[in-house]
Protein backbone atom coordinates (compact mmCIF):
# COMPACT_ATOMS: atom_id res chain seq x y z
CA UNK A 1 0.00 0.00 0.00
CA UNK A 2 1.07 3.57 -0.62
CA UNK A 3 2.63 6.23 1.79
CA UNK A 4 -1.11 7.69 1.36
CA UNK A 5 -2.86 5.01 2.40
CA UNK A 6 -6.08 6.48 4.77
CA UNK A 7 -6.11 9.75 2.87
CA UNK A 8 -9.55 10.25 1.88
CA UNK A 9 -9.75 12.46 -1.11
CA UNK A 10 -13.11 13.94 -3.19
CA UNK A 11 -12.16 14.92 -6.41
CA UNK A 12 -14.48 16.85 -8.46
CA UNK A 13 -14.06 16.13 -12.56
CA UNK A 14 -11.87 18.17 -14.26
CA UNK A 15 -9.84 18.22 -16.77
CA UNK A 16 -5.51 18.40 -17.28
CA UNK A 17 -4.32 19.33 -14.12
CA UNK A 18 -7.08 17.92 -11.65
CA UNK A 19 -7.52 14.20 -13.11
CA UNK A 20 -3.43 14.31 -12.93
CA UNK A 21 -3.31 15.64 -9.21
CA UNK A 22 -5.94 12.96 -8.57
CA UNK A 23 -4.04 10.24 -10.19
CA UNK A 24 -0.86 10.97 -8.23
CA UNK A 25 -2.72 10.78 -5.01
CA UNK A 26 -4.00 6.90 -6.04
CA UNK A 27 -0.96 5.90 -6.72
CA UNK A 28 0.74 7.18 -3.51
CA UNK A 29 -2.43 4.78 -1.65
CA UNK A 30 -4.97 7.93 -1.16
CA UNK A 31 -8.45 6.43 -1.45
CA UNK A 32 -10.49 8.89 -4.22
CA UNK A 33 -13.55 9.10 -4.92
CA UNK A 34 -14.75 11.34 -8.06
CA UNK A 35 -18.02 13.31 -8.47
CA UNK A 36 -18.65 13.57 -11.91
CA UNK A 37 -22.03 14.31 -14.15
CA UNK A 38 -24.19 11.71 -14.03
CA UNK A 39 -24.01 10.45 -17.51
CA UNK A 40 -20.15 10.39 -17.26
CA UNK A 41 -20.38 8.17 -14.28
CA UNK A 42 -22.39 5.78 -16.39
CA UNK A 43 -19.76 5.73 -18.85
CA UNK A 44 -17.01 5.19 -16.66
CA UNK A 45 -18.77 2.40 -15.32
CA UNK A 46 -18.78 0.91 -18.47
CA UNK A 47 -15.20 1.15 -19.15
CA UNK A 48 -14.67 4.49 -20.85
CA UNK A 49 -12.17 6.67 -18.97
CA UNK A 50 -8.80 8.03 -19.95
CA UNK A 51 -5.68 6.75 -18.14
CA UNK A 52 -5.49 9.64 -15.67
CA UNK A 53 -8.93 9.00 -14.73
CA UNK A 54 -8.88 5.51 -14.40
CA UNK A 55 -8.47 3.35 -10.74
CA UNK A 56 -11.20 5.40 -9.11
CA UNK A 57 -14.74 4.86 -8.35
CA UNK A 58 -16.71 7.07 -9.77
CA UNK A 59 -19.90 8.52 -7.99
CA UNK A 60 -22.60 10.34 -10.38
CA UNK A 61 -23.97 13.66 -9.04
CA UNK A 62 -25.32 17.24 -10.59
CA UNK A 63 -24.02 19.61 -8.35
CA UNK A 64 -26.46 22.07 -9.74
CA UNK A 65 -29.35 19.64 -7.73
CA UNK A 66 -30.25 19.58 -4.14
CA UNK A 67 -30.02 16.20 -4.34
CA UNK A 68 -26.54 16.64 -6.24
CA UNK A 69 -25.00 18.82 -3.59
CA UNK A 70 -26.49 16.34 -0.79
CA UNK A 71 -24.29 13.63 -2.22
CA UNK A 72 -21.08 15.59 -2.63
CA UNK A 73 -21.46 16.61 0.58
CA UNK A 74 -22.05 13.41 2.23
CA UNK A 75 -18.48 12.42 0.59
CA UNK A 76 -17.09 15.58 1.75
CA UNK A 77 -18.06 15.71 5.50
CA UNK A 78 -16.24 12.00 5.38
CA UNK A 79 -12.98 12.75 2.96
CA UNK A 80 -9.41 14.18 4.08
CA UNK A 81 -9.32 15.99 0.85
CA UNK A 82 -11.29 17.72 -1.51
CA UNK A 83 -9.98 18.76 -4.84
CA UNK A 84 -11.48 20.99 -7.36
CA UNK A 85 -10.29 23.37 -10.40
CA UNK A 86 -13.61 24.95 -11.22
CA UNK A 87 -13.32 28.49 -11.62
CA UNK A 88 -13.56 31.16 -8.89
CA UNK A 89 -16.67 30.69 -7.78
CA UNK A 90 -18.78 27.59 -9.07
CA UNK A 91 -18.68 25.64 -5.61
CA UNK A 92 -19.13 28.25 -3.85
CA UNK A 93 -23.05 28.76 -5.86
CA UNK A 94 -23.52 25.29 -5.38
CA UNK A 95 -23.21 25.27 -1.32
CA UNK A 96 -20.10 23.52 -1.67
CA UNK A 97 -17.57 26.25 -1.13
CA UNK A 98 -14.50 26.34 1.69
CA UNK A 99 -16.92 27.54 4.43
CA UNK A 100 -19.58 25.38 3.88
CA UNK A 101 -17.53 22.40 3.52
CA UNK A 102 -15.30 23.44 6.92
CA UNK A 103 -18.60 23.55 8.75
CA UNK A 104 -19.65 20.04 7.46
CA UNK A 105 -15.60 18.78 8.39
CA UNK A 106 -13.80 21.51 10.21
CA UNK A 107 -10.23 19.01 9.14
CA UNK A 108 -10.85 18.92 5.37
CA UNK A 109 -8.13 19.82 3.31
CA UNK A 110 -9.47 21.79 0.31
CA UNK A 111 -7.52 22.24 -2.59
CA UNK A 112 -8.16 24.76 -5.52
CA UNK A 113 -6.59 24.25 -8.56
CA UNK A 114 -6.87 26.62 -11.55
CA UNK A 115 -5.25 28.73 -13.96
CA UNK A 116 -4.67 32.33 -12.28
CA UNK A 117 -5.67 31.76 -8.89
CA UNK A 118 -8.61 32.74 -6.81
CA UNK A 119 -8.25 36.59 -7.04
CA UNK A 120 -6.64 39.34 -9.48
CA UNK A 121 -7.70 40.78 -12.31
CA UNK A 122 -7.87 37.34 -14.66
CA UNK A 123 -9.34 35.13 -11.91
CA UNK A 124 -12.50 34.67 -13.68
CA UNK A 125 -11.29 34.64 -17.18
CA UNK A 126 -10.90 31.65 -18.97
CA UNK A 127 -7.67 30.23 -20.30
CA UNK A 128 -5.55 27.21 -21.41
CA UNK A 129 -1.63 26.19 -20.40
CA UNK A 130 -0.38 28.31 -22.85
CA UNK A 131 -1.68 31.58 -21.55
CA UNK A 132 -0.60 30.84 -17.95
CA UNK A 133 2.53 30.63 -18.69
CA UNK A 134 2.70 33.73 -21.60
CA UNK A 135 2.48 36.37 -18.38
CA UNK A 136 5.53 34.88 -16.29
CA UNK A 137 8.48 34.73 -18.81
CA UNK A 138 7.64 30.74 -19.22
CA UNK A 139 7.06 30.87 -22.35
CA UNK A 140 8.74 33.74 -24.03
CA UNK A 141 12.35 31.92 -22.82
CA UNK A 142 11.29 28.52 -25.05
CA UNK A 143 12.57 28.79 -28.45
CA UNK A 144 15.59 29.15 -30.70
CA UNK A 145 17.13 32.49 -31.78
CA UNK A 146 14.82 34.39 -34.15
CA UNK A 147 12.39 32.23 -33.91
CA UNK A 148 8.49 32.46 -32.35
CA UNK A 149 8.13 30.72 -28.57
CA UNK A 150 7.46 27.18 -28.95
CA UNK A 151 4.84 26.10 -26.38
CA UNK A 152 6.15 23.23 -24.46
CA UNK A 153 3.37 20.87 -25.09
CA UNK A 154 1.27 21.56 -21.97
CA UNK A 155 4.03 20.00 -19.47
CA UNK A 156 4.94 23.42 -17.69
CA UNK A 157 1.85 25.21 -17.10
CA UNK A 158 -0.82 22.09 -16.89
CA UNK A 159 1.24 19.83 -15.26
CA UNK A 160 4.43 21.29 -13.73
CA UNK A 161 2.71 24.42 -12.60
CA UNK A 162 -0.68 23.48 -11.81
CA UNK A 163 -0.92 19.22 -10.76
CA UNK A 164 2.70 19.15 -9.13
CA UNK A 165 2.05 22.50 -6.94
CA UNK A 166 -1.58 21.59 -5.72
CA UNK A 167 -0.06 17.92 -4.69
CA UNK A 168 2.46 19.56 -2.66
CA UNK A 169 0.05 22.27 -1.09
CA UNK A 170 -2.27 18.96 -0.24
CA UNK A 171 0.54 17.04 1.06
CA UNK A 172 1.66 20.00 3.16
CA UNK A 173 -1.56 20.75 4.50
CA UNK A 174 -2.13 17.35 5.81
CA UNK A 175 1.04 17.98 7.56
CA UNK A 176 0.30 20.79 8.91
CA UNK A 177 -3.00 19.24 9.89
CA UNK A 178 -1.67 17.18 12.09
CA UNK A 179 -0.48 19.56 14.72
CA UNK A 180 -3.83 22.18 14.36
CA UNK A 181 -6.04 19.87 13.66
CA UNK A 182 -7.78 21.88 10.81
CA UNK A 183 -7.64 21.97 7.16
CA UNK A 184 -7.13 25.29 5.17
CA UNK A 185 -7.29 26.29 1.74
CA UNK A 186 -5.33 25.35 -1.09
CA UNK A 187 -5.09 27.86 -3.86
CA UNK A 188 -3.03 26.61 -6.53
CA UNK A 189 -2.55 28.13 -9.34
CA UNK A 190 -0.64 27.63 -12.69
CA UNK A 191 0.72 31.19 -13.15
CA UNK A 192 2.04 31.03 -10.14
CA UNK A 193 3.92 27.41 -10.17
CA UNK A 194 5.23 27.78 -13.43
CA UNK A 195 6.47 30.99 -12.31
CA UNK A 196 8.03 29.43 -9.28
CA UNK A 197 9.69 27.08 -12.21
CA UNK A 198 11.36 29.87 -13.62
CA UNK A 199 12.89 30.47 -10.33
CA UNK A 200 16.55 29.28 -11.66
CA UNK A 201 16.25 31.74 -15.12
CA UNK A 202 15.35 34.48 -13.09
CA UNK A 203 18.18 34.41 -10.80
CA UNK A 204 20.38 33.93 -14.04
CA UNK A 205 19.04 36.62 -15.17
CA UNK A 206 19.73 38.80 -12.23
CA UNK A 207 23.37 37.81 -12.18
CA UNK A 208 23.70 38.17 -15.82
CA UNK A 209 24.25 35.05 -16.84
CA UNK A 210 21.12 35.22 -19.21
CA UNK A 211 19.62 37.31 -21.19
CA UNK A 212 16.07 37.94 -22.81
CA UNK A 213 16.50 37.15 -25.99
CA UNK A 214 15.40 33.59 -26.63
CA UNK A 215 18.05 31.16 -27.90
CA UNK A 216 21.06 32.60 -26.85
CA UNK A 217 21.27 31.00 -23.28
CA UNK A 218 23.15 27.79 -22.01
CA UNK A 219 19.63 25.94 -21.51
CA UNK A 220 17.94 27.68 -24.01
CA UNK A 221 19.47 25.78 -27.35
CA UNK A 222 22.25 28.87 -27.66
CA UNK A 223 24.80 26.79 -26.32
CA UNK A 224 25.80 24.25 -29.05
CA UNK A 225 26.71 21.92 -26.27
CA UNK A 226 22.70 21.93 -25.19
CA UNK A 227 20.54 21.45 -27.85
CA UNK A 228 19.72 18.44 -29.98
CA UNK A 229 21.20 17.62 -33.72
CA UNK A 230 19.86 15.76 -36.42
CA UNK A 231 21.39 12.62 -37.63
CA UNK A 232 21.84 10.70 -40.99
CA UNK A 233 18.69 9.32 -40.92
CA UNK A 234 16.94 12.39 -39.75
CA UNK A 235 16.73 11.47 -36.32
CA UNK A 236 18.34 13.30 -33.57
CA UNK A 237 20.17 13.27 -30.23
CA UNK A 238 20.45 15.02 -27.30
CA UNK A 239 23.48 16.27 -26.09
CA UNK A 240 24.26 18.34 -22.81
CA UNK A 241 27.67 18.48 -22.32
CA UNK A 242 28.00 21.63 -19.98
CA UNK A 243 30.58 20.65 -17.44
CA UNK A 244 34.49 20.71 -18.57
CA UNK A 245 34.80 16.91 -18.11
CA UNK A 246 31.88 15.73 -19.74
CA UNK A 247 32.41 18.38 -22.76
CA UNK A 248 36.24 16.89 -23.00
CA UNK A 249 34.17 13.38 -23.31
CA UNK A 250 31.77 14.89 -25.89
CA UNK A 251 34.70 16.40 -28.18
CA UNK A 252 36.91 13.20 -27.79
CA UNK A 253 33.39 11.08 -28.89
CA UNK A 254 33.60 13.23 -31.97
CA UNK A 255 36.94 12.89 -32.70
CA UNK A 256 37.45 16.77 -32.48
CA UNK A 257 40.78 18.39 -30.21
CA UNK A 258 40.01 21.53 -28.48
CA UNK A 259 42.82 23.22 -29.39
CA UNK A 260 41.22 23.14 -33.01
CA UNK A 261 38.12 24.66 -31.86
CA UNK A 262 36.27 27.77 -30.21
CA UNK A 263 36.73 27.85 -26.32
CA UNK A 264 33.40 26.37 -24.77
CA UNK A 265 31.99 29.68 -23.46
CA UNK A 266 32.83 32.07 -26.19
CA UNK A 267 29.18 33.18 -27.11
CA UNK A 268 30.52 35.23 -30.14
CA UNK A 269 31.92 32.19 -31.71
CA UNK A 270 29.29 29.63 -30.25
CA UNK A 271 27.83 29.41 -33.83
CA UNK A 272 30.88 28.63 -35.35
CA UNK A 273 31.03 25.49 -33.24
CA UNK A 274 27.95 24.50 -33.63
CA UNK A 275 28.34 24.20 -37.13
CA UNK A 276 31.22 21.63 -36.47
CA UNK A 277 29.35 19.60 -34.42
CA UNK A 278 26.88 19.07 -36.68
CA UNK A 279 28.93 18.41 -39.48
CA UNK A 280 30.28 15.81 -37.45
CA UNK A 281 26.98 14.17 -35.87
CA UNK A 282 25.62 14.18 -39.22
CA UNK A 283 27.39 11.42 -40.48
CA UNK A 284 25.62 8.55 -38.46
CA UNK A 285 22.90 7.47 -37.55
CA UNK A 286 21.08 8.30 -34.27
CA UNK A 287 21.12 4.40 -33.02
CA UNK A 288 25.28 4.27 -33.98
CA UNK A 289 25.76 7.69 -31.69
CA UNK A 290 24.01 5.98 -29.22
CA UNK A 291 25.71 3.05 -29.28
CA UNK A 292 29.10 4.55 -29.79
CA UNK A 293 28.48 7.21 -26.45
CA UNK A 294 27.33 4.30 -24.55
CA UNK A 295 29.44 3.66 -20.79
CA UNK A 296 30.92 7.33 -21.80
CA UNK A 297 30.45 11.05 -19.68
CA UNK A 298 29.48 12.87 -22.98
CA UNK A 299 25.91 13.44 -21.97
CA UNK A 300 24.50 12.14 -24.87
CA UNK A 301 21.17 10.30 -25.75
CA UNK A 302 19.08 9.00 -28.78
CA UNK A 303 15.77 11.31 -28.96
CA UNK A 304 12.92 8.65 -28.18
CA UNK A 305 9.53 9.16 -29.47
CA UNK A 306 6.57 8.14 -27.38
CA UNK A 307 6.44 4.52 -29.42
CA UNK A 308 9.93 3.93 -29.11
CA UNK A 309 10.52 4.92 -25.36
CA UNK A 310 8.65 1.84 -23.28
CA UNK A 311 11.18 -0.84 -25.55
CA UNK A 312 14.99 1.28 -24.11
CA UNK A 313 16.59 -0.75 -21.93
CA UNK A 314 16.55 1.75 -18.60
CA UNK A 315 13.07 2.58 -19.16
CA UNK A 316 11.64 -1.02 -19.50
CA UNK A 317 13.65 -1.81 -16.69
CA UNK A 318 12.62 1.17 -14.27
CA UNK A 319 9.19 0.95 -15.60
CA UNK A 320 8.99 4.90 -16.40
CA UNK A 321 7.06 3.80 -19.66
CA UNK A 322 5.24 0.63 -19.76
CA UNK A 323 3.54 -1.41 -22.51
CA UNK A 324 1.22 -4.31 -22.05
CA UNK A 325 -0.84 -5.49 -25.09
CA UNK A 326 -2.24 -2.45 -26.54
CA UNK A 327 -1.68 -0.06 -24.17
CA UNK A 328 1.37 1.62 -23.02
CA UNK A 329 1.64 4.02 -19.93
CA UNK A 330 3.76 6.06 -17.90
CA UNK A 331 4.54 4.21 -14.59
CA UNK A 332 4.01 5.52 -10.91
CA UNK A 333 6.84 8.12 -9.65
CA UNK A 334 8.57 8.92 -6.89
CA UNK A 335 9.26 5.51 -5.99
CA UNK A 336 9.10 4.36 -1.95
CA UNK A 337 10.75 1.71 -0.21
CA UNK A 338 8.28 0.11 1.79
CA UNK A 339 5.15 2.28 0.96
CA UNK A 340 5.34 1.35 -3.04
CA UNK A 341 1.98 2.43 -4.13
CA UNK A 342 0.12 1.15 -7.39
CA UNK A 343 0.18 1.98 -10.96
CA UNK A 344 -3.56 2.86 -11.67
CA UNK A 345 -2.89 3.06 -15.17
CA UNK A 346 -1.92 -0.69 -15.35
CA UNK A 347 -5.09 -2.63 -17.00
CA UNK A 348 -4.25 -5.11 -14.78
CA UNK A 349 -5.15 -2.62 -11.37
CA UNK A 350 -8.27 -3.90 -10.09
CA UNK A 351 -10.83 -0.77 -10.03
CA UNK A 352 -12.24 -0.17 -6.66
CA UNK A 353 -15.65 -1.18 -6.05
CA UNK A 354 -17.58 1.93 -4.81
CA UNK A 355 -19.95 0.24 -2.79
CA UNK A 356 -16.72 -1.13 -0.87
CA UNK A 357 -14.90 2.30 -0.37
CA UNK A 358 -18.07 4.25 0.51
CA UNK A 359 -18.28 1.43 3.50
CA UNK A 360 -14.96 1.95 4.30
CA UNK A 361 -15.74 6.14 4.09
CA UNK A 362 -18.42 5.54 6.46
CA UNK A 363 -20.75 6.90 3.53
CA UNK A 364 -24.76 4.91 3.11
CA UNK A 365 -24.12 3.19 -0.67
CA UNK A 366 -27.52 4.86 -0.94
Amino acid sequence: MGPLEGVRVVEFAGIGPGPMAAMLLADLGASVVRVDRPEAARAAREGHRPHMSAGRPVVGADLKTEEGAATARRLVAAADVLLEGFRPGVLERCGLGPDACAELNPRLVYARMTGWGQDGPLARTVGHDMNYISLNGALHSVGRRGEAPVPPVNLVGDFGGGTMFVVTGILAALVERQSSGLGQVVDAAMVDGSALLMSMVYEDRARGAWTDERGTNYLDTGAPFYDVYTCADGRHVSVGCLEPRFYAAFLDGLGLAAADLPDQWDRDRWPELRERFAAVLRTRDRDAWAAHFDGTEACVQPVLSMAEAPDHPHVRARGSVVRKGDAVFPGPAPRFGRTPGANTRDPGYPEPDLADVLREWGVAAD
